[in-house]
Formats: structure tokens, C-alpha cells, sequence
């Protein structure tokens, strides 16, 4: 069967209406309607061509709600009509140990990516959620418990949220525990809200002092201008853990320089080209740590979406038109979103 889709032919031409192959529904498979794709960097880097590896035709999108149209006969978890959510992996090997430990994106076969990955579907690479359905296998859908007025912008919680969720409760966030967040855009606006959430101390830094009273109302006890070197050094090794969400390269010494003893920043913001080589001594005189973090396992996934349910989190977003895509990546390009975009995907038609 073929859907609507919105997608690029190659990596110079703009994003345009395609018809994409889907699978008939297998025993294990669940057919969903997506109501809403979220927006995410990684969209743009791949269907570009940023990335090395494309495949093409690409249909991008890894920020899926829906709703399921069809279970096949060996799908006992989810039921026609049920509010589900499809992430950034559509499939893993199951059996390495990563798989087996519920870490499925760290599959040491590698994952099965919602788009770009090779598959035995037509054409022969997945084709993501800008589209009006999909197919995925039952193990790699999650229930959405939100009510559905907040849908859309549940969306982004399924990369955004997940990637800074991850981090933030494998490195202890919670009461008693310092945690900065740097960068408040489409990662870092979501860590700010997790880490206020999970009853950490939060500090935000950004570059931008228009963006101070934008980041305490998301949930920053305060707010660090990173440009302004005495508001730094007033935090010097008090941190516990800090979230670097910034895809630019930049100096991470200056953050270093902010843990304590023991600290860790992670990384998850991926910029075009390496940051510049923290300075080691920075490290060793504090046993501080440098890491970096994906997103989270299927498991997690759905502790996250319950959690941001519990706690009526959802991201801050705008609508836009599919068919307007190429202009909303421009747009991110200059930071003009706050603070995610998301298609509504009945705008597809037919």
C-alpha cells in the first residue's frame, strides 16, 4: 500500500509530495494514522546531506504520534484506536547485550533507525513519520498518555525529551543534586523542564540574555550568561552534572572548569565539526569526566512519557505546513523556533 509523504529525491532539491511504499501489517506489526510529527535537527542534517549516507528518496521524521489502524494477529499490547508514539529506532538486533539490558540503541549491530536505515521494505531504507502512516514493529511502539488535546506537542518528547531525559536520570538527577543545562533551545528547553521536574537544582546557561526570563519560566532556578566570565566563575565546581545540548562547537573547559569533584558533563548536542580538545589537567584534578548520551531504550522511552504525563510536561512547539518544510529549516538554522517544530500530518491530504 502507498501513503502521503513529504520528502526529498536528492540532497541539493527542496522536500516535495511523494507517495512512499508501507508494509501490510505482519503478526507483529502495528499500522498507525500519525496525527503529528516533530521537527528535529537530525531531519534537516540528512536529507541534505550533511550526514554521510543518506538514501534516497528520504523521508525524514522520528517524532511520531499517532493513532493505530491495524494489529496483526500476534499483537497483544495495543488495539485499534489506542494514542501511540513511534521514536528514533524502528528495530535492533534483540540479541546483543545491549538489547537483552533494554539499551537498544546502543545495539552493537546497530539500530534500526525510524529513517535512513537499510530494511527488506521497499525501497529498501526506512521511510520516517513526515508521512500520514507507518508500520512498525509492535516492540517499538509506545503508549501516549497525555490527554489529546496536547498531542502535537507531545511529539517532540519522542527525541528531544528522550535524549535529555536519558542523561539526566542515568547521571542521578533529582533532589539535593546541581544540574546545568547549556543551551535553551529544542534539546536544551526540554532538559530545563526534565531536570526542574526530577527535583534537581537547575541552572540554564545560554548566550543570549533575551533568553533569562524564557528559561526561569521553563523551570531554571537561575539563569548563567556563559559570555560573561564573573557570572561563570561564580558557579566554579559546584555542579554536579552538567547537560551541554549545544550542536555548535565550542570551548568545553569553561564548563569543565564548573563541576565538582567527580562531575560530568555530557554531550549530546552534535556539532558539524569537533569541539576544540578539552584541556586534560582540567580533568584529572577533580576526577571530572567527559561523556556523551543518545537517546534511551525502549524501556526508558516509555518511563519518560509516562513521567512527562504524570507531570503534564509536553514541549513548547509551533505548527507549520508540510509543505512549507524547506522554509521551517531555514528557519532553525538561525534559532528562529521556540522551540520545536511539528507537522500536522493530516495536512497531507488524500
Amino acid at each position: 500500500m502507498t501513503t502521503h509523504a513529504i520528502g526529498a529525491h536528492a540532497a541539493d532539491q527542496p522536500l516535495v509530495a511523494l507517495d512512499i511504499p508501507r508494509r501490510t501489517p505482519g503478526p507483529r506489526d502495528v499500522q498507525i494514522e500519525i496525527a503529528y510529527c516533530g521537527v528535529c535537527h537530525s531531519d534537516l542534517h540528512t536529507v541534505r546531506g550533511e550526514w554521510s549516507g543518506t538514501l534516497y528518496p528520504c523521508v525524514p521524521g522520528h517524532e511520531i504520534v499517532g493513532h493505530v489502524s491495524a494489529v496483526g494477529g500476534d499483537v497483544s499490547g495495543f488495539k485499534v484506536g489506542d494514542t501511540v508514539g513511534v521514536g528514533c529506532m524502528v528495530g535492533s538486533c534483540r540479541q546483543c547485550a545491549s538489547c537483552r539490558e533494554g539499551l537498544e540503541q546502543y545495539c552493537s549491530s546497530g539500530m534500526v533507525g525510524t529513517y535512513n536505515s537499510p530494511t527488506t521494505d521497499a525501497p529498501g531504507h526506512t521511510l520516517g513519520g513526515y508521512s500520514q502512516r507507518i508500520v512498525v514493529d509492535r516492540d517499538f511502539v509506545l503508549h501516549v498518555r497525555h490527554p489529546q488535546a496536547q498531542l502535537a506537542a507531545v511529539a517532540p518528547l519522542l527525541c528531544a525529551g528522550i535524549t535529555t531525559y536519558s542523561p539526566l536520570r542515568h547521571w542521578g538527577a533529582g533532589p539535593g543534586k546541581k544540574v546545568g543545562i547549556v543551551g535553551i533551545g529544542g534539546l536544551g528547553h526540554m532538559g530545563v523542564k526534565l531536570a526542574h521536574a526530577l527535583g534537581a537544582q537547575v541552572v540554564a546557561f545560554t548566550t543570549s540574555e533575551s533568553k533569562r526570563e524564557a528559561a526561569h519560566a521553563l523551570g531554571a532556578d537561575a539563569v548563567v550568561n556563559s559570555r560573561d566570565l564573573a557570572q561563570m566563575r561564580a558557579h566554579a565546581g559546584s555542579f554536579d552534572f552538567i547537560l551541554d545540548t549545544v550542536a555548535a562547537p565550542h570551548v568545553l573547559d569553561a564548563y569543565t572548569a564548573l563541576l565538582k569533584r567527580d562531575g560530568t558533563l555530557c554531550l549530546v548536542g552534535a556539532p558539524a565539526s569537533p569541539h576544540p580538545s578539552p584541556s586534560v589537567m582540567g580533568l584529572v584534578f577533580g576526577r571530572k569526566a567527559i561523556a556523551g548520551s543518545l537517546i534511551g531504550g525502549i524501556a526508558e522511552t516509555q518511563e519518560m512519557l509516562d513521567f512527562c504525563a504524570h507531570h503534564r510536561i509536553t514541549a513548547d512547539i509551533e505548527m507549520i505546513d508540510a509543505h512549507a518544510i524547506d522554509a521551517a529549516y531555514e528557519r532553525m538554522l538561525k534559532g528562529d523556533v521556540k522551540y520545536r517544530f511539528v507537522i500536522d500530518c493530516a495536512m497531507l491530504g488524500g
